[in-house]
């Protein structure tokens, strides 16, 4: 007991120290956790005022108790103050020269965002293009240079395509959250439909480096062809299959009756279902294939050709067609190779086609000649390659000419039938060569014959 009460009194001021000085440590290091959190906690001061206002407006007005919403709040600003600063968006604007690393990692995720909208760009199977807020190009794929194909980056929208209906509609989209569709019809170098959507990705309040609009184009032309064409054929074929149906069926019934026992008239007549069948066949096969070069004649061919060994190889094909009619073809060739873009059996049908009608239509012992050559044209002269197929036939009318490329178009119709034609050859010709950006030029004396020219332009000739 003595030693208690002695050694009491002597311990106590060693207690109350020890107190004070644990008490002074718990609030020093509760302040350093507030600075520390104050400090992690003042890049998202606007972060955190949108919260607070966020779980207020739910507190008075969306039935949230007031300690549930303070509770939230305080769970939202620690999960805020636990993030990791270098992680911070705000930081990496605000102190990229403090943290070297920092801003470098930032750079490279800034040059990854560019180049993954670039390669999402590519890949659209639409020809694309995409703007920036002042609608100059920035990127376009692969597809939209092969409908424009003097597009150019930095280059405004204006000058890719004058057309005024997708000016207006770019500048609609700018202001609008909806996308714009217009089409566009263009007439130069030929006639095609295009549709063109134009989407806003962020107006002018875009980051820097990505585009603020996306233009798309859908090029309508072979889908609307494909609709004439079915429109065509049902007019056309039933028009121009009326007349050998009609006779087939005639003789059908006639071989069923009366000449049902009569094997002269039976054969005679089977001969004539045949010539008739033959001339339908003939028909359909160049409604399709007429219709097939119309699908195409807006896409520019791709292949290279020399006109010297086309010209060769037709002659060398009709040759027995020729010897039947007795005719001769002549092939007359350019010195050096002539070489133009083009698609070789399209140039190999026109040149068949031609060659086919100068035979059918020249005289007989005559000659066909088919003469490969370059020549000056235009106006100042240019280069071009031309292929030219003459006759020394019956010729052309002049009121003819202007309209012997329409289809079914026939100078003498009776003439035409009787040699087997359809009438569509020369329209088949017309259009391969409007596909080959070519020129065909018809010229004819009544009783000296026609030549048919045709004017490419030559690859690798230079233009002034």
């Amino acid at each position: 007991m003595q030693i208690e009460a002695i050694w009491g009194p002597m311990t106590e001021p060693r207690r109350l120290a020890r107190s004070q000085s644990a008490l002074r440590s718990i609030v020093e290091r509760t302040l350093a956790a507030f600075r520390a959190t104050r400090r992690r906690l003042r890049p998202h001061v606007r972060a955190l005022v949108v919260m607070a206002i966020l779980f207020l407006v739910l507190s008075l007005a969306g039935g949230l108790s007031g300690w549930l919403a303070v509770a939230g709040f305080l769970v939202m600003a620690m999960v805020v103050a636990g993030r990791d600063p270098n992680d911070a968006d705000g930081d990496e604007e605000r102190f990229p020269a403090r943290d070297p690393e920092r801003a470098r990692r930032a750079q490279g995720s800034t040059e990854r965002e560019t180049e993954s909208w670039r390669l999402l760009l590519d890949a659209v199977p639409d020809a694309a293009v995409a703007l920036d807020h002042n609608f100059n190009v920035m990127h376009f794929n692969a597809r939209l240079e092969e409908l424009f194909p003097k597009v150019r980056v930095g280059q405004p929208l204006s000058q890719l395509s004058r057309n005024p209906e997708l000016n207006d509609a770019v500048e609609k989209a700018a202001t609008s959250n909806d996308e714009v569709v217009v089409d566009l019809f263009e007439r130069v170098p030929v006639e095609r439909r295009i549709s063109a959507t134009v989407s806003r990705l962020g107006g002018r309040d875009v980051r820097r480096g990505l585009p603020s609009l996306i233009v798309s184009f859908r090029d309508l032309t072979e889908q609307d062809k494909l609709a004439q064409m079915r429109a065509d054929f049902i007019a056309n074929a039933s028009h121009e299959l009326r007349t050998p149906l009609a006779s087939l069926r005639g003789f059908v019934e006639t071989l069923q009756g009366p000449a049902r026992d009569d094997p002269e008239a039976r054969e005679r007549f089977l001969a004539i279902m045949s010539s008739q069948a033959t001339r339908m066949t003939r028909l359909i096969d160049d409604l399709l294939s007429l219709s097939r070069v119309e699908m195409r004649v807006h896409l520019p061919p791709r292949g290279i050709l020399d006109l010297n060994e086309v010209a060769s190889y037709v002659a060398q094909a009709l040759d027995p067609v020729a010897a039947a009619a007795k005719i001769e073809i002549k092939v007359t060739k350019s010195e050096g190779p002539i070489r133009i873009r083009g698609d070789r059996d399209e140039i190999v049908q026109v040149l068949q086609n031609l060659v086919h009608n100068a035979i059918k239509y020249g005289r007989e012992g005559g000659h066909v000649e088919i003469a490969v050559s370059r020549v000056l044209d235009g106006s100042p002269p240019q280069p071009r390659a031309l292929i030219a197929v003459a006759d020394d036939g019956i010729g052309i009318a002049p009121e003819h000419i202007p309209r012997l490329t329409e289809r079914f178009y026939r100078a003498n119709v009776a003439a035409s039938r009787e040699k087997g034609g359809t009438g569509l050859g020369l329209a088949i010709v017309k259009h391969i060569v409007i596909r080959h950006r070519g020129e065909l030029r018809i010229s004819s004396v009544v009783g000296k014959g026609s030549t048919f020219s045709i004017l490419f332009d030559e690859l690798g000739a230079v233009r002034r």
